[in-house]
């Protein structure tokens, strides 16, 4: 039955489509909280460990889906997230099935999937998160969501499992992807700034570690520039939230920028630092691996 308030968590199924980084840490967290949980990804050895929690591991989309009362895809692009749904995977959902589409498609991206599901008669919620590895595992990440209004109330159980905040931008799916692009530029062109500044102070004989602890604790600081510089430093990028990922995000800012007539050259630059790490053979690595870009200009 589809999940309504003060209906059972137990009595909702919900598919996971994608178990990467993200996608399995929110399968966890369905099944944390007492949902019963579907998942399925390309490679079948990333979601298999997801069946020790509990999850039934699916040999296709449309097996994972099948009476679903929500559908969550979190894959990398729009147009892999398109491919893997198609109209087989939301025909098999539960009537008044809802799609919760988590990744991050841009502003055209989400629109072309809008009509996908339009086509198949789904609710469609834009929700894309905020968040990358370790808010993830602990339920921390921030959904951005806009849709029907009346769908609020149903998806509230789901959102609160994977989150510690929801925030319900409106009736229009589309307006929490803008938000996304963003808050994803942000963070983007922090990294790039804080990638040219450790290696500025490296050309100039400074050690950057003072850089970082004259700046902790005052009103420049943030917990996010610590982490990145420090692993900037050692030169070390445990994936939290792969580069080449990021460097996807960028296009998306970028176009969106492109389609309002506006420049973007910090958003450009940081592309670029991207892409030279990505050459550098840094794509799979964390993002902040930038930093590898930056060196190497």
């Amino acid at each position: 039955m589809p999940a309504e308030s003060g209906g059972s968590v137990m009595s909702t199924r919900i598919a996971v489509l994608g178990t990467g980084i993200m996608g399995a840490a929110m399968a966890k967290n369905l099944l944390k909280a007492g949902f019963e949980v579907g998942v399925w990804n390309r490679t079948r050895r990333k979601a298999e460990p997801l069946a020790e929690d509990g999850a039934m591991v699916a040999a296709n989309p449309e097996e994972a889906a099948e009476g679903a009362d929500f559908l969550i895809t979190m894959l990398p692009t729009a147009e892999v997230v398109g491919d893997v749904v198609g109209d087989g995977v939301l025909g098999a959902l539960a009537r008044d099935g809802v799609w919760l589409q988590t990744s991050t498609v841009g502003i055209s991206g989400c629109g072309e999937l809008v009509k996908l599901a339009e086509r198949a008669g789904v609710h469609y919620v834009d929700a894309p998160v905020l968040g990358t590895k370790q808010p993830a595992e602990q339920g921390e990440l921030v959904v951005l969501a806009s849709g029907p209004e009346e769908l609020k109330e149903r998806c509230e159980p789901v959102f609160d499992a994977v989150g510690r905040r929801t925030l319900w931008l409106g009736p229009e799916p589309g307006e929490a992807s803008r938000l996304k692009l963003v808050a994803n530029n942000w963070i983007d062109g922090l990294l790039g700034a804080l990638a040219e500044t450790i290696a500025l102070a490296r050309a100039l004989g400074v050690d950057p570690e003072r850089f970082l602890n004259i700046i902790e604790g005052g009103q420049m600081d943030s917990p996010y520039a610590q982490m990145k510089g420090r692993m900037m430093i050692k030169g070390e990028y445990p994936v939290s939230f792969p580069l080449e990922l990021a460097r996807k995000d960028v296009g998306l800012i970028l176009e969106a920028a492109a389609g309002r007539a506006l420049g973007m050259p910090v958003s450009e630059a940081v592309a670029s630092h991207f892409d030279r790490a990505i050459e550098s053979g840094h794509g799979q690595e964390d993002m902040a691996a930038i930093y590898e870009g930056v060196q190497s200009s």
